[in-house]
């Protein structure tokens, strides 16, 4: 055997550079998924959540993984993203889970309901009390796999006209509301109706509707309803959670590499816990903004409209529940959930605000 001449080794390792680096750029995995959503591009509180995922998990997979942004309505509307997602029209969806109620009136649970859970509460049975494993199974039939994926945080009640001082004055009260709240509202006395955000100024300013309910001060803010409806009630029992969701198709989900599957998780999560700093911030900041500036008189609803309010949204949740036996399961979780962690929150919570005159 002849001996190994080193020169000539070396000279062929130099000489060959692209032929050694070549599988090594082959294996090197690049994902581009198309995301489309229920909100204009850049919409405060959701839309930022979702450009902020988008952006997120380019940035943790070192642009291996992209996902291009649509606006509502660019791909599809605003309302058919979980079906597009379903059907594989797009990897990826942004939107909010009580859009779903017509297809399946459980998903209710996963955003908000009247009285129902706080952030904190909702998060935590999501993640410990089993929410998540429920919320996978009741969305499997879609060919969806849902995330939490951005938060608003509480709602207020809404703008309204004239002061509301009993039930009385929610009689034939034309009210713009979303969700379960608008059938509690009905319940109430009240007529709900369904206007896009873009035209409820116009829509109290000329009389259509007597209230409006959007979001929360940041999010009502920019909208302008202060000016013919300068009364600002709260709380917000319709809409005491603000979460938002990113669906995956379930097919493109399953053939994701574990990597990108955690990179996703977690530009969702860090969208969700994003969010809620922001809200507690920006909504601070608004309503100075609209009680110093805009003189806007805040008010509270008084304690024989939220017992009335209560025992409607108690008996609709009950309603919701008993549609299907995943909705049972569902809103039996939720409640077992809610009832280990009630005591640590009056401890903590409520004795806090006692402690600060709140």
């Amino acid at each position: 055997m002849k001996p190994v001449n080193r020169r000539r080794l070396v000279a062929a390792l130099v000489a060959a550079p692209a032929t050694l680096a070549a599988p090594a750029v082959h294996a090197e995995a690049r994902i581009r998924w198309r995301m489309a959503t229920s909100w204009p591009k850049n919409l405060p509180g959701p839309g930022v959540a979702a450009a902020f995922i988008a952006r997120r998990v380019g940035e943790l997979s070192g642009g291996r993984f992209e996902i291009q942004l649509f606006g509502a309505g660019e791909i599809v509307p605003a309302l058919q993203v979980l079906d597009a997602v379903g059907t594989g029209t797009v990897e990826l969806g942004h939107s909010a889970a009580f859009f779903w109620q017509g297809k399946n009136p459980a998903a209710n649970f996963f955003t908000t309901i009247p009285f129902g859970p706080d952030p904190i509460e909702h998060l935590a049975w999501l993640e410990r009390g089993g929410g998540q494993a429920l919320w996978d199974e009741l969305y499997r039939p879609f060919g969806v796999k849902p995330l939490i994926a951005g938060n608003t945080g509480p709602s207020m009640a809404g703008w309204f006209k004239r002061e509301v001082n009993g039930l009385a004055d929610i009689r034939g009260l034309k009210l713009r509301v979303q969700g379960l709240g608008a059938e509690v509202w009905q319940r109430l006395g009240a007529l709900p109706v369904t206007i896009a955000p873009g035209d409820l100024l116009i829509s109290l300013s000329s009389g259509v509707i007597d209230a409006a309910e959007f979001l929360a001060p940041a999010n009502d803010l920019p909208l302008g309803l202060y000016k013919p409806a300068p009364f600002y009630y709260a709380p917000g029992f319709n809409k005491p959670n603000g979460a938002a969701e990113a669906l995956v198709n379930l097919t493109a989900w399953e053939a994701l590499a574990p990597e990108f599957r955690a990179i996703l998780e977690a530009a969702c999560h860090e969208a969700h816990m994003r969010g809620l700093t922001e809200a507690q911030v920006d909504n601070s900041g608004a309503l100075l903004t609209l009680v110093g500036m805009h003189q806007v008189q805040l008010r509270r609803f008084g304690p024989e409209f939220l017992a009335a309010a209560r025992i409607h949204a108690q008996a609709l949740v009950q309603e919701l529940a008993a549609k299907s036996p995943l909705g049972a399961r569902i809103l039996a979780s939720l409640d077992a959930s809610r009832e280990k962690t009630r005591i640590w929150r009056r401890v903590t919570f409520a004795g806090a605000l006692s402690l600060q005159g709140d």
